[in-house]
């Protein structure tokens, strides 16, 4: 691409087990503070693993006007909702001077409406119902978090859905970020929503023996597997020149991204491909490895992810991966799939903005197979200038981004 424009953050929200806001998740993240525990918002009597990252506390009809709520899944609430906060934050009215026209709107969402599906299904089933709810379809659909943020903003530029499971927020965000930095648009809403937090998703999740009965603990020797969580992450992105003008805050620049593809095994990560996608990432946002002062891992909890991203972090930075400060945040606000990267990036910006490294909380016995800087338990002060956000998938699909301070 020659010549890229610049892509501004001016716009941040969320909703997530630690918080119902950016604001309130970044004080959880900075203080090390765990949102996992007993599942409360589903039956948990088949369930062998009963901890999650739930969001608690949470009244849709508090949020949405009651005649359009029956349309939304919990999914697109929680998109809905960060979105707002994010648009609000941003002072963008896309309504005026035909920047409708000129937005996209791409939120990612690894299994989109979750709940509805499992409602209906035991409707059917189950209960041996012969109807199911006539607006199955438009709560169940991946691409609703989407369009329903388009319609409350008028955002008639590319508006869809992306579906790669726990790389889909990256996904999404690189993909709008490549838009604005074309000239196909100048705005976009973006990021990752999931609610994934359901008997049969836990289920699927307890039949891969990949998740933990007690916490999430990501490169501990301790460590027993991921936890899931739920919630959202939703960026306003805009073209740098235009947030310029308007004397818009810029909470950070979204300065490249990297993109591989293992290949090879539908669980197993590759170190070299994982590796790659870092790189790629460094050269596309015109940095060098000595650049990044923090890296937002991926950092699952699981027995072959974590030693995998951990080599591959070695692999791609070389000898400046002893001086990098690297932390996994789901061990606070667990792992929320299609969501994730979304989450992870309120994260990130916070360490650049407010040079605070949120910690790996949780952390007992390092694992010899992970000799990285994890941030044990606590958080540190640090100034950081550059940093990455890495997000791996089943499929051996991996997705990285690279933020830059504003300035």
């Amino acid at each position: 691409m020659s010549n890229p424009r610049r892509v501004a953050i001016t716009g941040m929200g969320a909703i997530t087990a630690l918080g119902h806001s950016a604001a309130a998740t970044w004080a959880a993240l900075s203080e090390g503070r765990s949102g996992i525990g007993p599942i409360e918002t589903i039956p948990t009597e088949q369930l062998n693993v009963k901890i999650a990252a739930e969001v608690h506390g949470f009244d849709p009809a508090a949020h949405i006007d009651n005649k359009k709520l029956p349309l939304l899944d919990r999914v697109s609430q929680f998109a809905l909702i960060a979105a707002r906060e994010a648009v609000a934050q941003s002072g963008l009215d896309f309504r005026v001077d035909g920047r409708g026209e000129r937005s996209a709107c791409i939120i990612g969402s690894g299994i989109g409406g979750e709940g509805t599906h499992n409602e209906q299904s035991k409707r059917f089933y189950g209960d041996k119902n012969p109807r199911v709810h006539p607006l199955t379809i438009l709560r169940v659909m991946a691409n609703a978090p989407a369009c329903h943020i388009g319609i409350e903003y008028g955002l008639t530029g590319p508006t869809f859905a992306v579906v790669s499971a726990c790389a889909s927020a990256n996904h999404a965000m690189s993909q709008a970020a490549d838009m604005i930095r074309s000239g196909k648009v100048d705005f976009a809403v973006t990021g990752g929503t999931e609610a994934c937090v359901t008997v049969t998703t836990m289920k699927a999740w307890e039949a891969m023996r990949v998740t933990a009965d007690d916490t999430c603990r990501p490169f501990c020797k301790q460590r027993r597997g991921m936890v899931l969580g739920e919630g959202a992450g939703i960026f306003v992105f805009e073209a740098w020149e235009h947030a310029k003008a308007r004397g818009a805050t810029i909470l950070a620049e979204f300065a490249g991204s990297g993109m591989t593809a293992d290949a090879a095994d539908m669980v197993f990560p590759s170190e070299v491909t994982v590796a790659r996608a870092m790189q790629n990432a460094l050269v596309d946002a015109g940095l060098n490895p000595e650049d990044i002062g923090y890296i937002n891992a991926h950092g699952t909890a699981t027995p072959a992810n974590d030693p995998t991203e951990s080599k591959a972090i070695r692999r791609a930075f070389g000898a400046h991966a002893d001086a990098l400060a690297v932390s996994s945040t789901k061990s606070m606000h667990g792992h929320a799939l299609g969501a994730a990267g979304a989450i992870e990036l309120v994260a990130a910006i916070g360490a650049l903005r407010h040079g605070i490294l949120p910690p790996t909380a949780n952390f007992i016995d390092p694992d010899p197979a992970c000799d990285l800087d994890y941030v044990p338990n606590v958080a540190r002060e640090k100034a950081v200038n550059a940093v990455l956000s890495n997000s791996f998938a089943f499929g051996g699909l991996n997705s990285v981004v690279a933020l830059k301070k504003a300035g």
